[in-house]
């Protein structure tokens, strides 16, 4: 229990942030006069009372913490957060229940998006801008803005940033401190998230809509105003706006910074990982364009319109849809998530097993074809012209093997508690990319409201795993972690 005290003294630190933090959509309630005031104001001064008080008794256990507590802390941190942002929801509705309030939060803050509510259109302006500010908090990550907060606390936050940050290359840095690392992130976040607000007012939204998309389309969270989604606004420019944000979310954020620093646009098409990421998204809807149109499903300037919108907006993980895609010929729709489990760039929004890891495993399966031919053959594997070492490979190997057999157990739990085959492995390749709707039952005509609350909690596991990158959460459970 002792090693547990000092991580539960920062997380109650935290806490108190996170209350502070809760009192924005309490004044956003206060401006529109809703019904959810109370709701609001209650958690916040429940959370901030609670975790102050937990605070000053854990305070004589205070550390430096190790690089191995911060697994626990990023665990113990998202499932602390998620139960504290799921309190409005289950205090505001008179009939939800408290699974459905945690699957809600969950779902906001691993930027996934699959709700369980409906009624969005008329919901109380302060719920629908906490969902996408819940999205937009959980997009960069919540231990990367700690990180950049956790240095006045007195915690270190480097252990954290590589608990945290998805990616393999999990020690490169783009400033000499994490801090600073995390501060020039959030400020590339927050500079994008901005222009994305005022396209889209440009496009037609209103400021609402404007301000809470623009926060769900750059963390990739997918949470909408509207029931509808972005089939409700039906305007290309507002698709098009979207589509754009979409791909520079997706993309790796150090290449943002190279580009940002360089005044210059040539370092995304020198960044191997977003050059291969551009060139596969665009023969992708090129071809099931061409496929839409051949079979008949639509005319070609409408099958380029649907399916360069859903492919995008799935296949990086965000999860908008603007036609029921569910409704597609059955190769357009798995395509779709096939490209949510590789497409997205490390150190960016998005989910599945990062595109760098792809073209590694590809590689080296090349070179071991290669040194089968030529067994004294010397072949380097290189991304963005680094040499990848074996050991690196190795990871990469085993984190895929053990990304697609949770899949594969998941779907089982799924198919095994009642659901379809379609319905179960479209739901779990959903959450564990975090793209949101799914095929069958919980395809973008549709929620995750009709699930059962078992397969709510299946789904909810996913989705924390896929956001935690698997390694983050399984250590906890192998014995060695807990030694000594």
């Amino acid at each position: 229990m002792h090693k547990i005290i000092p991580i539960i003294h920062v997380l109650a630190k935290l806490g108190i942030l996170y209350a502070l933090v809760m009192l924005v959509p309490t004044l956003v309630s206060f401006i529109y006069r809703d019904d959810a005031f109370s709701a609001f104001a209650a958690t916040a001064a429940a959370t901030f009372a609670g975790s102050l008080i937990t605070a000053l008794l854990t305070a004589r256990h205070e550390r430096e913490l190790r690089p191995r507590d911060g697994f626990t802390l990023v665990v113990m941190l998202w499932l602390g957060f998620a139960a504290i942002s799921s309190l409005p929801l289950y205090v505001y509705f008179p009939n939800i229940s408290y699974t459905d309030a945690f699957f809600e939060a969950v779902s906001g803050l691993t930027t996934t998006g699959a709700t369980v509510i409906t009624g969005l259109d008329t919901l109380a302006p302060s719920l629908n801008f906490w969902r996408h500010m819940m999205n937009w908090l959980g997009g960069m990550g919540i231990i990367v803005l700690a990180v950049a907060i956790l240095p006045m606390l007195g915690v270190g936050g480097t252990q954290l940033f590589k608990a945290e940050i998805p990616g393999i290359d999990k020690d490169s840095k783009m400033a000499p401190r994490i801090s600073q690392t995390a501060k020039r992130l959030w400020l590339i976040y927050l500079a994008f998230t901005a222009a994305t607000c005022l396209a889209l007012k440009a496009a037609g939204m209103s400021w609402f809509d404007a301000v809470c998309h623009a926060m769900s389309t750059f963390a990739l969270g997918g949470f909408s105003t509207h029931d509808n989604s972005i089939a409700f606004f039906d305007s290309p420019a507002i698709e098009a706006v979207i589509t754009a944000a979409t791909v520079l979310a997706a993309a790796n954020f150090a290449a943002h910074f190279t580009a940002w620093r360089e005044k210059s646009l040539k370092p995304y098409w020198r960044h191997e990982e977003v050059r291969t990421m551009l060139l596969f998204l665009a023969a992708s809807i090129a071809v099931c364009t061409l496929y839409l149109w051949q079979t008949g499903y639509y005319p070609l300037p409408d099958a380029l319109r649907y399916t360069a919108f859903n492919l995008t907006s799935i296949g990086l993980a965000n999860g908008f849809a603007n036609a029921d895609f569910g409704s597609w010929p059955l190769i357009v729709s798995l395509w779709m998530f096939f490209l949510a489990n590789i497409l997205a760039n490390t150190g960016s929004m998005g989910g599945g097993i990062k595109l760098a890891r792809a073209i590694v495993l590809a590689r080296f399966s090349l070179r071991e074809m290669l040194l089968l031919l030529h067994p004294n053959a010397v072949h380097n594997v290189k991304i963005n012209r680094r040499s990848v070492s074996e050991r690196t490979a190795m990871a990469v190997m085993a984190f895929v093997f053990v990304y697609f057999m949770t899949v594969v157990v998941f779907t089982l739990a799924l198919l095994a508690s009642g659901l379809d085959f379609i319905t179960a492995l479209s739901a779990t390749l959903a959450c564990i990319t975090n793209a949101g709707p799914g095929l069958g039952m919980v395809g973008p005509a549709y929620s995750y409201a009709e699930l059962s609350g078992l397969q709510k909690w299946l789904c909810t596991a996913v989705m924390l795993l896929g956001r935690l990158e698997i390694f983050t959460v399984f250590i906890l459970l192998t014995p060695a972690y807990w030694r000594k």
